[in-house]
C-alpha cells in the first residue's frame, strides 16, 4: 500500500474498512428485514461509506441524499448548520437509517434527526462508520450501529476530506499536522 506523503499513519486499512461495512450491512439486513428502509447519505463525507454499505445490505431498501455542513472549509465545526441539499423522498411512515462517516459532536445529526421526525418517519437510526473518542464530551446522538471508534485526531480518506482533498484514499489515515496547521 502506498502511503500518501501527507499522511502520518494509516488508522484503518482498506481491508478493515470492508470488514466493518460488511458487519454493519449484515446487522441492518437482520434488523430491517421486511421493512424496506430508506438509507440516507449525508453528503459529502459519507458517500463512499454509503455506497459500500448499500451493497452490503441484502434486503430491499432505497437511498436518498442530504447535504449539510457546519465546517465551511476548516477543521472545526462552526456550530451553525446549513442544509445544502434536502431529501427528495417522502419519509412519512418510513424506517430511516442515516449513514454517517464519522460521529463527532453529533450536533448535525441531532438537527437532521429532528427534521426527519417532524416529517413523520416511522423510525430513525444512525449507522456510523466511526465514532470519535473525544475526552469529556458525549455526542448529542447515539448511533444504533457503530463500525469502530477512532482517536481524536484529524483523519482523511475513504470519503473524509481536508479542504476537499484526500477523499479518494482507500484507507483512513491521520493527516500530518503541518498540512492543516500552516
Amino acid at each position: 500500500m502506498d502511503l500518501h506523503p501527507d499522511i502520518e499513519r494509516v488508522l484503518i486499512s482498506e481491508q478493515e474498512i470492508q470488514q466493518i461495512v460488511q458487519r454493519i450491512g449484515a446487522e441492518i439486513s437482520r434488523d430491517y428485514a421486511d421493512k424496506d428502509p430508506l438509507l440516507v447519505c449525508v453528503l459529502r463525507g459519507a458517500f463512499v461509506y454509503t455506497a459500500d454499505l448499500l451493497r452490503a445490505i441484502t434486503i430491499p431498501c432505497e437511498i436518498d441524499f442530504m447535504a449539510a455542513t457546519s465546517y465551511l472549509g476548516g477543521t472545526k465545526s462552526t456550530g451553525v448548520l446549513r442544509i445544502l441539499k434536502d431529501l427528495e423522498t417522502d419519509v412519512e411512515g418510513r424506517h430511516v437509517i442515516i449513514a454517517e462517516d464519522i460521529l463527532d459532536s453529533g450536533l448535525t445529526l441531532k438537527h437532521i434527526m429532528g427534521m426527519l421526525r417532524e416529517r413523520g418517519c416511522a423510525s430513525i437510526s444512525i449507522a456510523a462508520f466511526s465514532v470519535k473518542e473525544t475526552p469529556n464530551r458525549v455526542a448529542a446522538v447515539e448511533p444504533r450501529y457503530v463500525g469502530t471508534t477512532i482517536p481524536d485526531e484529524f483523519i482523511v480518506g475513504y470519503g473524509l476530506d481536508y479542504q476537499e482533498h484526500y477523499r479518494n484514499l482507500p484507507y483512513i489515515g491521520v493527516l500530518k499536522h503541518e498540512v492543516y496547521d500552516s
